[in-house]
């Protein structure tokens, strides 16, 4: 599948397909939004939100979720913030999402089925690694984007006038619903 990817980019390029998408590194619209790696979203997101090549920041993940203060998801924010000129950020989790209810003692037997040795996992226990939370998911979408709002808001290297808003989509239409009261 990836050498299909691959014959297609030679096309692509070779065509100068690439030339419709030109823009620089910082955002028109100076805003980052945070949300899923769910396929529906791929498409559906800039469409609903009227976005195109060169406006925002798109930080995804699995379950849009900002989970650790010093996770990948708060550097690439900062880096947006202080090195882009970001001013707001989107935090969009969405419905009917894969993250919500996950199974980490499913995702562990689905590790050691691929081959993944029972040493390793313990090795990541011995190591201080909880992996049964780390790779569990969430109960509720609300809560998790509030629950990520309110840690990027707060967080000790995010400026106190920063806009910092949080959203669910419905995955089918498109629709954002505003989550309010978040601290």
């Amino acid at each position: 599948m990836i050498d299909e990817l691959l014959k297609f980019n030679e096309a692509f390029v070779a065509e100068k397909g690439y030339e419709k998408y030109i823009t620089t590194k910082y955002p028109d619209k100076k805003i980052a939004i945070v949300t899923c790696m769910d396929t529906r979203l791929v498409e559906l997101l800039p469409a609903a939100l009227g976005l195109k090549n060169g406006d925002v920041k798109l930080i995804k993940n699995a379950g849009g979720t900002v989970m650790h203060p010093f996770g990948s998801v708060v550097h690439s924010l900062l880096v947006a913030i202080y090195e882009l000129g970001v001013q707001e950020i989107m935090i969009i989790g969405h419905t009917d999402c894969g993250v919500q209810h996950m199974d980490s003692e499913l995702m562990l037997k689905h590790m050691r089925e691929r081959g993944v040795s029972q040493d390793h996992l313990d090795m990541m226990e011995y190591c201080d690694i909880n992996l049964r939370s780390w790779l569990s998911g969430f109960n509720d979408t609300e809560e998790a984007v509030r629950k990520s709002v309110h840690l990027v808001k707060h967080h000790p290297l995010v400026p106190q006038d920063l806009i910092v808003r949080g959203f669910i989509m419905d995955s089918v239409t498109g629709q954002l619903t505003e989550l309010t009261n978040i601290d």
